[in-house]
């Protein structure tokens, strides 16, 4: 079964345009603002509805990135929705427009919230089964899976890959019921000591059943190839990382969904 989910895996990684293709566009609103995202069946043959897993995308916006993940996330046997938080034609033109982007959902997080349910609706009404739907997220989109997690949102877990974990100190810790697992790069400069500190003190007053694992030697969006190999630009790829990370995340997503 290990070798299978590796082959995957790999095959997903080498030939994306292949995987990409399994996948459609849809389109779905938060209110007044139209969203476009990309939907994956589940690779199942059973009877019941399968589960369903939200991927949400890091700061450039809705890329090859989580639609792979999708991809991957369908052969595993889930329907999965990589999600656009931005709106339809609103990717950012380069780094600093993603900058002022991100920024805004992180310090407006009651509209960050609004989207993640709006991409949950249209997940379920692809077919997932209402009460097995799991969230993940990227960077920016790691932010948003913590941020479901404190909305209460109905879902069985939260997974945060390289993802910002703090929030306004004016925000309140409340309980967590939502299972939450943190995958993290050991040396990842963008998010300090005393945030994850808070973090942790967060899920701890909060009662929460999470889990923050680090990967060595790894820095910021390490999932994700386009990033490079230079660590000391502080965000790269690391492939045992972003392949360990994954397996986790199947372990974590195994778990919850369980009947």
């Amino acid at each position: 079964m290990k070798q299978n989910l590796l082959m995957i895996i790999m095959i997903v990684m080498i030939m994306p345009g292949i995987a990409l293709a399994q996948g459609t566009n849809v389109n779905y609103t938060d209110g007044a603002t139209k969203l476009t995202g990309y939907f994956v069946k589940a690779k199942t043959s059973g009877a019941a509805k399968a589960p369903g897993v939200v991927v949400l995308h890091q700061w450039m916006g809705l890329t090859a990135h989580e639609k792979t993940s999708a991809t991957k996330l369908a052969a595993l046997g889930y329907h999965a929705l990589a999600a656009d938080v931005y709106g339809t034609g609103m990717t950012p033109k380069d780094m600093k427009e993603a900058g002022e982007k991100a920024g805004y959902y992180k310090t407006n997080f009651e509209v960050y919230q609004s989207r993640i349910k709006a991409a949950i609706a249209e997940l379920i009404k692809q077919g997932a089964d209402p009460a097995r739907i799991a969230v993940i997220g990227y960077c920016f989109g790691g932010t948003g899976a913590i941020e479901a997690a404190r909305a209460g949102m109905p879902v069985k877990g939260v997974v945060s890959f390289h993802g910002g974990l703090g929030k306004a100190e004016t925000r309140p810790n409340i309980p967590i019921t939502t299972k939450v697992l943190v995958l993290h790069g050991a040396d990842d400069p963008y998010e300090s000591e005393a945030e994850i500190k808070k973090f942790q003190q967060e899920m701890r007053e909060g009662k929460a059943d999470w889990q923050m694992v680090y990967f060595a030697n790894a820095v910021h969006a390490f999932t994700q190839v386009e990033a490079g190999n230079d660590n000391s630009k502080g965000a790269a790829y690391n492939e045992k990382a972003a392949r360990r990370s994954w397996e986790y995340m199947n372990l974590f997503l195994a778990e919850v969904f369980a009947k």
